[in-house]
């Protein structure tokens, strides 16, 4: 049986105009336990009647609730009551994306604050957003108006998924939309306390509306609904192909954040107690089920040795347990199908003649569940099926270079571009080698530390346009121009004189 928190409800219903509601065929899915992979709750499958009903509540709320016309002041003090809302139950939200994901639960409780960060941010933005004006001496003036798009369709992953649902949730409504969210089917739980948060804030019936289910069902019916003008995406790249072609008919704007397998490049010069540091956080925090995440690590041949004795040596350290033990650091992989896939990159990794140095097995005191030690792979190749793929879990491909023209070549040997990490001393060499490393993102000298004023967004098939800070405001609203001729007179004139 599962040990499920308190209060964990027997089904998660839709969030449509305002109410809780059933599918309404009366369609359901089941939800597990990582830890047991035991059935714990069932949850609505959305079917495309729900997803169409969700829409034409956002679609009613943006022409008639006032929020699209609301004062920008007004706006940003609903979503700080938000925050506030995110914050008073941080803990219960932590605790029930811990269980429901099977993260750590002192890496989730981060999480839930960073929630509550996205939305004081883009409160604070949208108070301060500009519209341009440009006058043409004392002839024309020509300045810019914003308006939201409409109905903004959010669909979002299953890894720390109450933070990425702020990560969209918050500039589309900060912009003025009304959305329609499609959370991921594997962990829908702590999603469903957003409802009463922002009932309590304030937020007007039909703005805000949950739809559940599968994605080739709810989220496709989202993509292809004709009344949703713009859709955010995160996930794999495969879906985001999909979606780009189901999409295409309408036209509809796209940002979509993809795969990534990013590489993490060591310089010999480099600090090297920090970089082991900064490599083991990108690639096992958070059960390496990040999207960020430097699973290519790269290292120069003058201290690869060394390095990978270390890396393997703290990797084995590692504590696997339950993800509700604070003194966990690694947690179980949120699906039996996850778990099944990853374990399969460590096979073929094996197969394929990569040496491994550490994990690549089930923990001996976790027989049941999802669990998997910390997975270290050295001598990695670009032939390596391990080099190329994604694997989306606690598993780090290492490979060594001779010259800084070689680690780039490997860096970029890859279909992604979606993150990536040099490490050196070299302040030249770092700031030459992250012009030429084909990534959207890339931190220098350290590990992922997000300004939330910055674009988040790859490149290469890992992603279409970008969002965060201003850019998530211009994702979400159309910038229409207006000319002005303040002039007596003076207009070209076509044509003869009569």
């Amino acid at each position: 049986m599962s040990n499920a928190p308190e209060q964990v409800p027997e089904l998660i219903t839709h969030y449509i105009g305002g109410e809780q509601v059933p599918s309404a065929g009366g369609q359901t899915f089941g939800v597990l336990d990582p830890t047991t992979n035991t059935e714990y709750t069932r949850a609505a499958a959305g079917q495309a009647a729900d997803v169409d009903r969700a829409v034409r509540a956002a679609a009613e709320a943006f022409r008639d609730s006032g929020w699209a016309d609301m004062r920008n002041r007004a706006r940003a003090g609903v979503l700080n009551r938000i925050a506030d809302g995110i914050e008073a139950r941080g803990e219960q939200i932590a605790r029930w994306e811990s269980f429901d994901t099977g993260l750590p639960i002192s890496q989730v409780k981060q999480q839930a604050q960073r929630a509550a960060e996205n939305f004081r941010f883009f409160a604070d933005l949208i108070v301060v957003q500009t519209e341009e004006a440009y006058r043409v001496a004392d002839v024309q003036l020509n300045y810019v108006v914003r308006k939201p798009k409409g109905v903004a369709g959010l669909i979002t992953p299953w890894n720390t998924p109450f933070m990425l649902e702020s990560w969209k949730l918050a500039p589309a409504l900060a912009a003025g939309c009304t959305v329609v969210l499609k959370p991921a089917e594997w962990s829908p739980l702590s999603v469903s306390l957003l409802p009463e948060i922002f009932a309590e804030a304030g937020v007007p019936a039909g703005v805000f509306n949950i739809v559940h289910g599968i994605g080739e069902q709810a989220g496709d019916a989202l993509v292809r609904h004709p009344d949703v003008p713009v859709l955010s995406f995160t996930g794999e790249t495969a879906t985001g192909q999909v979606i780009m072609r189901n999409a295409a008919d309408g036209l509809k704007g796209l940002s979509m954040e993809l795969g990534g397998k990013s590489p993490n490049i060591i310089f010999a010069d480099a600090d090297l107690d920090a970089a082991l540091d900064s490599a083991i956080f990108g690639v096992f925090s958070l059960n390496g089920e990040r999207c960020t995440a430097g699973s290519r690590v790269l290292v120069h041949r003058s201290i690869y040795a060394d390095f990978v004795r270390q890396l393997g040596e703290r990797a084995a350290r590692f504590k696997v347990g339950p993800p509700d033990d604070e003194s966990t650091e690694l947690g179980a992989l949120i699906h039996p199908e996850h778990f099944d896939k990853v374990i399969g990159h460590v096979a073929k990794a094996e197969a394929e003649g990569a040496r491994l140095v550490t994990g690549g097995k089930r923990p001996d005191h976790l027989p049941d569940g999802n669990f998997l030690e910390p997975t270290v792979f050295a001598d990695v190749t670009p032939e390596h099926t391990l080099f190329r793929e994604e694997v989306f879990g606690p598993v780090v491909a290492v490979t060594p270079f001779d010259d800084e023209a070689e680690a780039v070549r490997l860096a970029n040997d890859t279909k992604y571009g979606l993150a990536a990490y040099v490490w050196t001393n070299d302040l030249k060499r770092g700031l030459r080698v992250a012009n030429q490393v084909e990534a959207g993102m890339l931190w220098l000298n350290s590990h992922n530390i997000r300004d939330l004023r910055t674009p988040f967004g790859g490149i290469k098939a890992s992603g279409v346009g970008h969002e965060g800070g201003t850019r998530s405001i211009d994702f979400y609203t159309d910038q229409r121009i207006v000319h002005a001729w303040i002039a007596d007179g003076g207009l070209p004139r076509f044509g003869g004189t009569s």
